[in-house]
């Protein structure tokens, strides 16, 4: 996890995508690689997740790819097959995180209080998603929590370019997740120039 934590703390931003298209994943792999963002958390909100993720991971070795919303011990299955490097989790669920643990995968279950980051410790973790972000106290609950608790945490949900850099200037904070660079509007569409424009955009801003 420490080389890990230390690549996404590089990358400060982790484009969050739900990609319905498994043959748009090579392009707007591309596209993020070009702009400075060489780095995807693919949701598995969508059947085409797996099956994007092995086309990233075949067509760009370098990038690091999550997968995310994963919910079940098949997800992580298919993920791994898929050649992910780590899991990502909305929520804290032992079995689930014991069963990537047993299978020698990261994973950065979703946390948003104090009990959470108890039962994430008492599992042996140390960096964690803080999600919802916004809804769950933003960075107010994430000061208060970072005092008591020797954990990094990744926040998404409601994570902005009018807010991320407020994020990342909190220590506990290794990374932001973020969908905005990556509307799936723009994804469905094929926008790949829009993209490109609003990664290059969040980065630069950094």
């Amino acid at each position: 996890m420490s080389i890990l934590l230390e690549q996404l703390s590089a990358l400060k931003i982790i484009p969050v995508i739900a990609i319905k298209d498994a043959d748009d994943a090579v392009a707007l792999g591309q596209t993020l690689m070009d702009n400075g963002m060489p780095s995807a958390e693919i949701t598995f909100r969508t059947p085409a997740a797996a099956e994007s993720i092995r086309r990233l991971r075949e067509a760009f070795p370098e990038m690091i790819i999550g997968a995310g919303t994963v919910l079940t011990t098949a997800q992580v299955d298919q993920a791994i097959e898929a050649g992910v490097d780590f899991i990502v989790s909305p929520g804290l669920n032992p079995r689930i995180v014991q069963y990537c643990q047993a299978r020698g995968v990261p994973i950065i279950p979703g946390v948003n209080n104090p009990s959470l980051v108890e039962q994430a410790m008492e599992l042996g973790l140390h960096t964690l998603k803080f999600f919802p972000a916004e809804p769950s106290g933003g960075l107010s609950m994430l000061k208060a929590m970072s005092a008591v608790y020797p954990v990094s945490f990744m926040p998404t949900g409601g994570i902005s370019p009018n807010n991320v850099k407020d994020y990342l200037a909190l220590p506990a904070i290794f990374a932001c997740g973020g969908t905005w660079m990556v509307p799936a509007n723009l994804i469905d569409n094929r926008e790949w120039q829009k993209i490109g424009a609003l990664a290059k955009e969040a980065m630069a801003a950094l």
